[in-house]
């Protein structure tokens, strides 16, 4: 009958050590163990496998056939082992050197990414960006579940005591709307006018944001008219232009949508929006999550 063995690697360690030493206090000196301690390991390794693995008499140790047969086989697993350990290393090397930023959507705004890229990357050469485009159902662009080390978003956050962040952009809320709409002829839209508009809305996951977006806050506890859920740029120019509804961008934002037969206006009674880098706060101590911060900072302009 074959037995499942559960062998450590450290035993096989050992194994091989007193093997090629054939002598316990020499191989006991190169791991850095008592020789005691050596011995008593040995013993439970053969023990556990059913087999004597050394001879030991008078004259000195020796290998038993058993021992002799394990050998081999025990250099490869500790070799494999090194190898494996060596690239688990590696990528955690990797990892330390990389930083995720996420998005939703470009950030635009004058060039700002490749400002902030250029300016972090001068001073930390050896750090790669790779930039993570999320959907918009999720609003922390990655940092939730920890595909993204930052993240360009926009406030309000879900669960906003895990993280901290630094205001890129404060922005008008505009309104995009069909060029058809009977709207789109005025300059300027008084948010009272848009409350039994349909509006389209984030996905249910988007929480707050989806809230903020729908302006639940400016509309005295009536509820929303949702036309339709959109998750991306392209749903939202299509839904604009079929008549779904209208809903608010930020300034910034306004050229995704107006790509002909949609127009945004702008909007009376309405708070600015919030666009800003976060993070997770258990990163904020981050060297590179805090210089790609500074870098924003310094770009954006802000405190």
């Amino acid at each position: 009958m074959v037995m499942a063995l559960d062998v450590h690697v450290r035993d096989l360690r050992y194994f091989v050590a007193v093997a090629e030493d054939l002598h316990f206090t020499r191989a006991a000196e190169r791991l850095y163990v008592s020789q005691p301690a050596l011995s008593k390991q040995v013993r439970a390794l053969e023990r556990q496998l059913g087999v004597e693995l050394f001879r030991r008499d008078p004259q000195g140790v020796t290998l038993t056939a058993a021992g002799a047969a394990l050998l081999p086989h025990a250099h490869r697993v500790l070799e494999a082992w090194s190898e494996g350990s060596a690239a688990l290393e590696a990528a955690r090397a990797a990892a330390r050197r990389t930083l995720v930023v996420g998005m939703s959507t470009s950030p635009g705004r004058g060039g700002l990414l490749p400002a902030i890229r250029s300016r972090f990357t001068a001073d930390h050469p050896e750090t790669v960006l790779r930039l993570r485009q999320v959907s918009w159902e999720d609003p922390t662009a990655g940092l939730a579940d920890g595909d993204a080390d930052i993240a360009f978003v926009w406030l309000p956050l879900p669960d906003s005591g895990r993280y901290g962040w630094t205001v890129v952009a404060e922005e008008p809320r505009l309104v995009a709307l069909p060029e058809t709409h009977r709207l789109a002829s005025r300059p300027e839209i008084d948010f009272t006018d848009l409350m039994d508009e349909p509006f389209l809305a984030l996905p249910a996951g988007a929480g707050p944001l989806r809230d903020y977006w729908l302006a639940l806050e400016e509309r005295g506890g009536r509820p929303p008219r949702i036309g339709a859920e959109i998750a991306g740029t392209e749903e939202t120019y299509e839904a604009l232009v079929a008549g779904l509804g209208v809903c608010l961008v930020a300034t910034g934002n306004a050229p995704l949508v107006t790509l002909g037969g949609v127009v945004t206006r702008p909007v009376r009674g309405l708070a600015p929006s919030r666009y800003a880098l976060a993070w997770r706060r258990e990163d904020a101590r981050r060297p590179v999550v805090q210089a790609y911060a500074e870098a924003c900072r310094r770009v954006a302009g802000g405190p």
